[in-house]
């Protein structure tokens, strides 16, 4: 494979998790891989570690957990269409996250809700409980 500005053999993890739309800055990106959110291959990993095409990482961000095979390298930052060219999620990793979703949605459910917001009166009592709780 030869060596290009666009299709390097070989680049920092940091960096293309920002050409890969998976983060909104490289010090996004880097805060991220220190906090143990990003593993290649199974492995926590530093921010400089070169990566190649066919490499599994298993990124975390908020709820979702992706695991993704890298398709592609390059080195710029492009549209969020181009940039889902350089990586590939596999299925399972879809089908975790759907039902991951899901169960988020049924706890969401089972947790009462209010009908209506408090009164003023009923306001001041909550301020009073949290201020002096007896």
């Amino acid at each position: 494979m030869s060596k290009t500005a666009d299709n390097p053999a070989k680049m920092r993890l940091d960096k293309w998790l920002w050409a890969a739309r998976f983060f909104r800055s490289r010090n996004l990106a880097k805060l991220a891989i220190e906090g143990g959110k990003v593993h290649l291959d199974g492995q926590r990993v530093k921010v400089s570690k070169e990566i190649t095409v066919g490499a599994t990482l298993r990124i975390r961000q908020g709820w979702s957990e992706k695991t993704v095979v890298i398709r592609q390298l390059s080195e710029q930052r492009r549209g969020a269409a181009q940039a889902q060219h350089l990586y590939a999620e596999t299925g399972e990793s879809q089908e975790r996250r759907a039902a991951a979703a899901e169960a988020r949605r049924a706890a969401g459910r089972l947790t009462g809700r209010p009908e209506q917001r408090p009164t003023k009166k009923q306001r001041r009592q909550i301020h009073a409980f949290k201020k002096n709780p007896k």
